[in-house]
């Protein structure tokens, strides 16, 4: 006689692990507040810079010229990362960014502001965020017990996504209530929440990176690491190619919700907010699958889900199913890079993290301005929906020599 054994659910307080710490606490509401301004700044200045523009390629500037700083400067954000308190460096970061929001409301609201000033302006943010991402990035583990640490990453991404959702909303009615303006100083307003909870924490801090080489040498280390970890490199690579060709085509939807979808700016932040709803859904299935040892096959399994959906998206032009399918590419994208993340985080020395996850950050940071640049002008070039499909086909092929080369990345438990 056959027993029934019932399949046992998940439990919630593993799925929500990383809040039995008050850090996390802390850092998730006061991040989460700063995130939706970021994205409310985001959303506008697009549709700010193609208004006084009419141009894609434009759009793909910005992108660029904000990642530039990254290039330059993010391996040295990771060695100061590994070298000083991450507290302090995110307290030192975070306030520049605010006092940035500042100033382009300020260029704003006296009628002055001009396409430069926007751009400079996005080199001046992209330089702060060089130093914050790998601090960011490899705070974590103070925040966290290390048994916890793939849970709160993944509570990372949904906060981040969670602003995706809501900042777009927010950003597209105020834009078109009030005009731009006001989108920055609520952005700048928002930083207040972030700096608060970083001074609230109590951390009790790693040990310091020795100081006995120069930081060439400390970068050199970091990246003869990476190389010589066959499974690190391989998601530091594959986390350039997605954000490059899986992030870059995103930059787009202002031009999109014009030219393709006959739409304005409320359009656009539908666009984005609905990105924002599937990368939520993603993130949370993540942190709830935690424990299960899935990170291998969910990565694989996205990898070819997001090119499909993607090229699905190119030829949809009915804006229910264009939010639809933009949702589920957003949760196949979270995917994808919460997991890349999680796994090398999970293989990285901790005298090693600030700078590993410096380098890391850079394929992130400086991969999606450059497919910014080079998607703006190709579609400024042909059109937004040939770059959509020509982005899917690259992917799609990408995530098949993965597959088929690199076995143990669907592997990784």
């Amino acid at each position: 006689m056959h027993r029934f054994t019932p399949v046992m659910p998940i439990a919630s307080s593993s799925t929500f692990s990383s809040f039995r710490h008050r850090n996390y606490r802390l850092w998730f509401v006061g991040q989460l507040v700063s995130l939706v301004g970021t994205w409310m700044q985001n959303t506008a200045q697009g549709y700010l810079i193609y208004t006084l523009t009419g141009s894609a390629a434009y759009l793909g500037y910005v992108g660029f010229i904000s990642g530039v700083p990254s290039m330059l400067f993010m391996l040295y954000g990771g060695v100061i990362a590994d070298r000083m308190s991450r507290r302090t460096l995110l307290i030192i970061t975070q306030s520049v960014m605010m006092l940035l929001a500042f100033v382009l409301a300020g260029l704003v609201f006296t009628n002055v502001v001009q396409p430069w000033h926007i751009l400079v302006l996005a080199f001046l943010l992209g330089t702060a965020n060089a130093f914050d991402t790998p601090a960011r990035q490899s705070l974590v583990v103070e925040l966290v017990e290390r048994e916890d640490m793939t849970n709160a990453i993944a509570f990372n991404g949904t906060m981040f996504n969670a602003g995706l959702i809501v900042g777009p909303a927010i950003g597209g009615l105020v834009y078109a209530l009030t005009g731009p303006g006001w989108c920055f100083t609520i952005n700048g307003i928002s930083f207040i929440a972030v700096i608060a909870a970083l001074f609230m924490m109590r951390i009790q801090p790693v040990a310091a990176a020795p100081r006995g080489i120069s930081a060439l040498a400390a970068i050199r280390e970091s990246i003869h690491y990476v190389r010589s970890e066959r499974l690190v490199l391989t998601l530091t690579i594959s986390t350039l190619v997605f954000s490059m060709i899986g992030f870059g085509p995103m930059t787009l939807m202002p031009a999109w919700a014009v030219t393709v979808l006959g739409g304005d700016v409320t359009t656009n932040g539908l666009l984005l907010s609905a990105r924002g709803i599937g990368a939520v859904i993603g993130g949370l299935a993540i942190a709830a699958l935690a424990s299960r040892k899935l990170r291998g096959k969910m990565w694989a399994a996205s990898s070819f889900a997001m090119p499909l959906l993607l090229l699905a998206f190119a030829f949809t032009r009915w804006l229910p199913l264009s939010l639809f399918l933009l949702g589920l590419v957003g949760l196949a994208l979270v995917t994808i890079m919460n997991n890349s993340n999680a796994m090398v985080q999970s293989s990285v020395p901790d005298h090693l993290r600030g700078r590993v996850m410096g380098l890391y950050s850079l394929t992130f940071m400086g991969g999606g301005p450059l497919g910014a640049l080079a998607i703006g002008v190709f579609a400024d070039r042909t059109s937004e929906p040939l770059t959509f499909v020509v982005c899917a086909i690259i992917t799609l092929i990408y995530a098949s020599l993965i597959w088929f080369l690199r076995p143990e990345v669907r592997a990784m438990d």
